[in-house]
């Protein structure tokens, strides 16, 4: 659904797209600056990874160390400015019902499900398969994958430094939102991975909303 309006008391917001990631399926959208993307966790407990490319020049793309540096924190939530390479702004979470995303736990793909879960998952799909296929739409290259966002990916860090994939903290209808700063590719991978707890198990689908505040862009 595009191109509707709900009121925001006498302003109207303009929902530019209404869409749905299936489960185990990509995404991808460009979300142009000062628009809104809100990622719906429809049945909760779901992974979402995302990239971000500037969507006239590819070159700019997210920087998972650029992020976590220039906030001092490993976790992503309100507020968190997410960077390129250079610092560059890509976009910013401007809100957040479940408050702790992870970048660092990466995407899964058929080599890393071998090693950690044997050679029966060889043939498996894959958050990286995901990635190419989507990505190829837009002339991206497995070149150009990068370390990821994982939305909703609960992943503790211990002292030492231990990752763990445990049980996520969302649930039904938790969202968040992002405010691009820039014209923006997001590509995503909604996670269809069924040997850890990352998406209960059972990947779902979600819901991908973007919306224009007035006197955005006509």
């Amino acid at each position: 659904m595009e191109g509707s309006a709900v009121n925001a008391g006498t302003l109207e917001t303009t929902i530019v797209r209404d869409e749905i990631a299936p489960a185990f399926g990509p995404w991808s959208a460009v979300v142009e600056a000062g628009d809104v993307l809100t990622i719906v966790d429809l049945y909760g407990n779901q992974a979402v990874d995302t990239l971000m490319y500037g969507a006239h020049d590819h070159s700019i793309r997210y920087s998972a160390p650029a992020t976590v540096t220039a906030q001092r924190n490993l976790f992503l939530t309100t507020g968190t400015v997410l960077r390129s390479d250079d610092s560059t702004p890509i976009m910013t979470i401007v809100d957040d019902e479940v408050g702790n995303h992870d970048t660092v736990g990466g995407a899964c793909s058929k080599e890393s499900n071998t090693l950690r879960y044997g050679h029966h998952t060889q043939h498996q799909h894959a958050c990286v398969e995901n990635f190419l296929i989507e990505g190829s739409k837009w002339g991206l290259g497995k070149r150009d994958l990068v370390p990821n966002i994982n939305f909703f990916m609960n992943v503790p860090v211990d002292a030492d430094g231990t990752l763990g994939i445990v049980d996520g903290l969302s649930a039904p209808g938790k969202k968040l939102s992002l405010r691009a700063e820039i014209d923006t590719l997001v590509l995503v991978s909604n996670c269809p991975q069924i040997n850890n707890p990352c998406n209960g198990f059972d990947p779902t689908a979600v819901r991908m909303i973007v919306t224009r505040e007035p006197g955005g862009r006509a």
